[in-house]
């Protein structure tokens, strides 16, 4: 296809024509797939930096162990993520997940929430979906964020509980509400899918936004594709431009695949709108 004349370039947003071309090429806007992969990708355990002095080095693991021992619940919650992470400490899963099991014990949210991390991974325990959904409820129940997320993810895979759309949203709903950008990402996907609610392209777009805003790949990517395609939003060259280079640069290859495409249909005046853009973006979130 041919580039824009100068005077198209002049008015970059009007490109609808060269859309019908181009967005035929594109990879289509990659929704649920991505969001199961990542629910089974075991959420990242939530690390600490109470263990880590300024500097950035471990403070003495025998000192940690030594309260532990004593039943701290901290220094255990402490003790497991220097194990699990291997700072300050030689990693050792199976260490770990006895600390965060006597820490959990004790009513310690972020360690509940690890050890549902540990069992959903099978990491230095036999994996097992029903024991990672006991404890993430139970940190969920208690207001954690990312446990909310997962038993959000966990109920849309219907791993160690049926699958249940209604139940993924509740939960999604929940850690959206307290910035969880994976949360909103999901939610955009139940919504592009139109899983446990009416599908709403507009709907999807606002969450895509949300978690996009925070600086999801997965969700910036989605978000690219849908302005490219005037899916939920008005068809806008520049904005899907953007949001596709913002993800391509976390290695995000349906991204970088998707903005290629775009891009050989763009002028260089409308290639420089775009990344006037981004580096906006970027340096937006840099001073939030």
């Amino acid at each position: 296809m041919r580039r824009e004349s100068k005077d198209s370039a002049r008015h970059p947003l009007d490109c609808a024509a060269a859309w019908k071309a181009v967005t035929r090429a594109l990879i289509p806007v990659a929704v649920l797939s991505t969001m199961l992969s990542d629910a089974l990708g075991a959420a990242r355990f939530e690390e600490s930096q109470t263990a880590l002095d300024q500097q950035g080095q471990a403070s003495d693991l025998e000192s940690w162990r030594a309260r532990a021992e004593e039943g701290d619940a901290s220094a255990q919650y402490e003790l497991g993520a220097m194990y699990a992470g291997g700072r300050g400490a030689p990693r050792n899963y199976a260490a770990a997940v006895t600390w965060f099991r006597r820490a959990a014990e004790q009513g310690h949210v972020a360690a509940t929430y690890n050890l549902g991390v540990m069992y959903a991974a099978g990491r230095g325990i036999r994996q097992d979906f029903t024991e990672a959904v006991k404890w993430y409820r139970t940190a969920a129940d208690e207001g954690h964020a990312a446990a909310q997320a997962s038993l959000g993810s966990i109920y849309a895979i219907g791993k160690g509980v049926p699958k249940d759309d209604a139940e993924a949203l509740l939960w999604f709903r929940k850690a959206a509400a307290q910035h969880d950008s994976g949360a909103a990402y999901n939610l955009g996907a139940m919504y592009a899918e139109g899983r446990g609610v009416q599908r709403d392209l507009g709907e999807a777009v606002r969450f895509y936004r949300e978690a996009a805003d925070r600086g999801n790949s997965a969700a910036q990517s989605n978000l690219g594709a849908m302005y490219a395609e005037g899916q939920g939003v008005p068809q806008d060259f520049l904005l899907a431009h953007m949001w596709l280079s913002l993800a391509a640069g976390s290695d995000n290859r349906i991204a970088i695949r998707n903005r290629d495409i775009v891009d050989g249909h763009m002028s260089p005046e409308q290639i420089a709108y775009s990344k006037r853009f981004a580096r906006e973006w970027k340096l937006r979130r840099k001073s939030q």
